[in-house]
């Protein structure tokens, strides 16, 4: 049976929604008892150093723990790395270059979730990933415009996911929800969530009737299809 790495405690609860996703996707393909699920490793380490402030320039670079997670996961001769983090991959890269087993982009499967038809989306991510244009480069070689938020907007973003991570669901979800009127009120059609927290704050509250792409779902999507592609979910 081939495993799966996850590398994961950024946050602790978005860890444990991403593997939530892929145990329901696995079992919406037809798995009807525990041999026929997909094998998880996961390597659960909290104590890697903030991404956003790395990538702000005021905070330790998170590469060397990002590696030594990745070093962990090959050791225990995993087939493939996920990683529920979206600002993580600013160093993907590095990452992937560094790993024996593939390593699935979070932002590459979410940006190619993005309904035809849609010009404008909205990407809601951390300070850090959102100066990195990590998600606007994306979307520009795909034809789409960014809508990007303002400084304010942009505090509200990152309340929010600091709010989840702190465990503090409700208030959170006011912060996505001013967010949220803002980037609508200047023309996204679509929005992304581009940080794992931001799927557990939106539970909290009325999300506007747009397509919404949530990072989490598409990761385990193509965690899933990876998976089940190669009969990884059947005892051998």
């Amino acid at each position: 049976m081939a495993l799966i790495g996850i590398l994961g405690g950024m946050g602790p609860l978005a860890t444990v929604d991403f593997m939530e996703r892929v145990i329901a996707l696995t079992s919406s393909a037809g798995a009807s008892r525990d041999q026929q699920h997909l094998e998880l490793l996961v390597a659960h380490l909290p104590h890697i150093p903030d991404r956003s402030e790395a990538m702000l320039g005021n905070g330790e670079s998170p590469l060397p723990a990002l590696l030594r997670g990745i070093d962990m996961l090959n050791r225990n001769e995993v087939e493939l790395i996920v990683i529920p983090c979206n600002s993580a991959h600013y160093w993907y890269d590095a990452m992937r270059t560094h790993s024996r087993a593939p390593i699935i982009h979070i932002a590459e499967a979410s940006v190619a979730a993005v309904p035809e038809g849609v010009s404008r989306v909205a990407v809601l991510a951390t300070g850090g990933t959102f100066r990195s244009g990590l998600y606007q480069r994306m979307l520009v070689a795909r034809g789409l415009e960014s809508v990007d938020p303002d400084a304010a907007t942009q505090e509200h973003i990152d309340a929010c996911i600091r709010e989840v991570k702190a465990g503090r669901i409700g208030i959170s979800a006011e912060h996505l929800a001013a967010a949220l009127d803002w980037l609508l009120a200047h023309g996204a059609q679509a929005i992304v969530w581009g940080c794992t927290e931001l799927p557990l704050a939106a539970r909290e509250m009325d999300v506007p009737a747009i397509p919404v792409i949530d990072s989490t779902l598409e990761l385990a999507r193509a965690t899933v299809s990876y998976g089940l592609a190669r009969g990884w979910n059947s005892p051998r």
